[in-house]
């Protein structure tokens, strides 16, 4: 479904909500609140009665709407909602399920104030409209996914973060943009790019990486030369200036009206689109070239608020980005536990970033103004497939399909192996890591499904690579020796809330739903998925003995940890669900989970 971006009239406005049937409202109504139901139960936000017939209740705040539901208990408190089983009761008389109201008759138990209510609300109706498209799209199932190219498995998704229940926000967005740059409609786009003067400007790279010769692979000669002479017809010095890729949408939105300034004292030149399409991946401002997918990624700043955060770029982070990526490239190159595991990271190559001095004088360094004018590129994982190899982001493995089948379990098949073996070589590749990266180097990162792209063949999982480094990995050790340029990595996390980098990222936030998954489709019992964990990890720890006391101080197999609530964070400010100056403090823990490993 397309739309053209000049002057809609007739047909076009009804095309670009021919999505919005009452059908597939009602449908995706009912995911949403199967998906609440679920989520803020485990979050414990609310406390379902059971009833006499095993069914579930869960009650308003006036105590006069029912809603009735049968789910399956899971390990980590995980709460199977059976979507189709869901009703809505009052006054005796059964009610269509609506997201909206739900939300509202609930608002109390989930500590919605009436301030974020209403931007909640609406984050949740562009959310329950992005599900609406989706079931407009052709039904592929996930064995015909698991078998599909990178970018089909990256814009086949339909579900996003599995935690957050309002993930699809994209505040900002009206639905001829949502068309053109959500990941899901699979939108050729084309990147506009600026000339920004370097007097405001600064460009940064990797080692051996210099600008003319990003710019030159990037873009080629005829369009650099293009972009050459736009500036010399003004008058102006190409010299004096560094090339930005910009989002379409920051540029109509944003940066041609709170930049004006900059646009009108040509400080900032509009050159026009580059001549590569791209596909907007799942975190919506990274950009894939599709015509050439060998080049880089393109990450871009989008002053679109998405499940809690502005999604800007600073122009100030940007600067050190390149050298993080190297130090950590390095790290994983020289440390032969990571690479037996052939863990890889493609690295964030080189960062520019414009700063706008009088919003800078105007705000502190966390303001959403310094993050309007930023740009990195990001090594593509193509180059480094070899034969008969397949990519894949891992958020894929916890995508159920129209039927009720997951990627995961169809990879299992495709393999042939049994399932915990097959779970045996995802653990280790990706888990293991994780684990030694904790333990060795207090060096911690962001590792869900959307973070992570698996190498596959034949269905298995021959090793994995990170990604998204600069803005998400930390060093938990006030005493590591860091180079300078690094020092911005290192955070301050309480003892006792350093292992949850592992238990809540990972365990909680990914293996949770991946587990009851399996079990559901009788691929796996969680037991058995959770002993090939716990012997992933003990194999890790017998391969390590000089790390035996770290194994001690951080107990992987303690009966309990703290149960982290990521949607509590977002329904109490979704503009800014965490304190970028001190993210460890903005943490909701809510009591404990079990282990599912201990005892294991």
């Amino acid at each position: 479904m397309t739309l053209t971006t000049d002057t809609a009239t007739g047909p076009h406005l009804s095309d670009a909500v021919a999505h919005l049937t009452p059908e597939r409202w009602a449908r995706a109504n009912r995911l949403l609140i199967r998906k609440a139901l679920a989520e803020f139960a485990h979050e414990r936000l609310l406390t379902p009665e059971a009833a006499d017939d095993g069914s579930y209740v869960v009650r308003s705040d006036d105590g006069l709407t029912r809603y009735r539901f049968t789910a399956a208990r899971r390990a980590l408190d995980h709460w199977q909602v059976d979507a189709e089983s869901i009703t809505r009761h009052r006054d005796g008389k059964e009610l269509p399920l609506h997201a909206l109201e739900f939300f509202i008759e609930l608002k109390g138990a989930l500590g919605l104030s009436d301030e974020v209510l209403p931007v909640y609300l609406e984050e949740i109706s562009s959310t329950v409209s992005g599900t609406c498209y989706k079931l407009t799209k052709q039904q592929l199932t996930s064995a015909e996914l698991a078998r599909s190219g990178f970018q089909e498995i990256e814009t086949g998704m339909t579900e996003g973060h599995p935690c957050f229940v309002a993930n699809n926000g994209r505040l900002g967005f009206g639905v001829h943009e949502y068309l053109s740059y959500a990941p899901e409609t699979a939108s050729p786009v084309r990147l506009i790019w600026l000339a920004a003067h370097r007097s405001r400007a600064a460009f940064t790279a990797g080692v051996g990486l210099d600008y003319e010769s990003l710019l030159r692979s990037e873009l080629g000669d005829e369009t650099l030369k293009r972009f050459s002479v736009t500036l010399t017809e003004k008058g102006l010095d190409p010299e004096d200036y560094l090339l930005i890729p910009v989002h379409p949408w920051q540029w109509w939105n944003k940066l041609s009206v709170t930049f004006a300034a900059e646009v009108a004292q040509q400080h900032l030149v509009c050159l026009g689109e580059g001549d590569d399409e791209y596909l907007a991946q799942q975190s919506i401002r990274t950009f894939f070239n599709k015509s050439a997918p060998e080049k880089h990624y393109v990450k871009t700043a989008l002053s679109v608020i998405n499940m809690g955060f502005m999604r800007g770029l600073s122009a100030a982070y940007m600067e050190a980005t390149p050298a993080i990526n190297d130090w950590l490239a390095q790290l994983v190159e020289n440390d032969p536990v990571l690479k037996s595991t052939g863990l890889s990271v493609i690295r964030e190559r080189a960062a520019v970033g414009y700063r706008h001095l009088e919003y800078e004088a105007a705000t502190d360094r966390y303001s959403p103004y310094r993050k309007m004018l930023a740009a990195l590129w990001r090594e593509s994982p193509v180059p480094s497939l070899r034969e008969g190899e397949q990519l894949a982001t891992m958020a894929s493995l916890v995508h159920v399909d129209h039927e009720g089948a997951s990627v995961a379990a169809a990879l299992i098949e495709r393999s042939g192996l049994a399932p915990a073996e097959w779970l045996r070589r995802y653990l280790h590749a990706y888990l293991t890591p994780l684990l030694h990266s904790f333990y060795a180097y207090d060096l911690v990162f962001m590792p869900h499904g959307e973070n992570v792209i698996l190498v596959l063949q034949d269905g298995v999982v021959q090793r994995v690579i990170y990604k998204d480094i600069a803005e998400e990995i930390a060093v938990m050790d006030p005493d590591a020796v860091l180079p300078p340029v690094v020092e911005r990595i290192r955070v301050e996390v309480p003892e006792d809330k350093k292992l949850l980098s592992i238990l809540t990222d990972v365990f909680d936030c990914f293996f949770r739903f991946l587990a009851a998954n399996l079990a559901e489709e009788g691929v796996i019992e969680e037991s058995d998925f959770w002993r090939t964990v716990a012997d992933c990890v003990r194999d890790y720890q017998a391969s390590a003995p000089e790390l035996a006391d770290k194994f001690r101080q951080y107990d992987m197999f303690a009966p309990e940890f703290a149960l982290s609530c990521l949607n509590r964070l977002q329904l109490r400010n979704n503009k800014q669900m965490v304190d970028l100056a001190d993210p460890a403090g903005a943490l909701q823990l809510v009591g404990n989970l079990k282990n599912p490993i201990a005892g294991l």
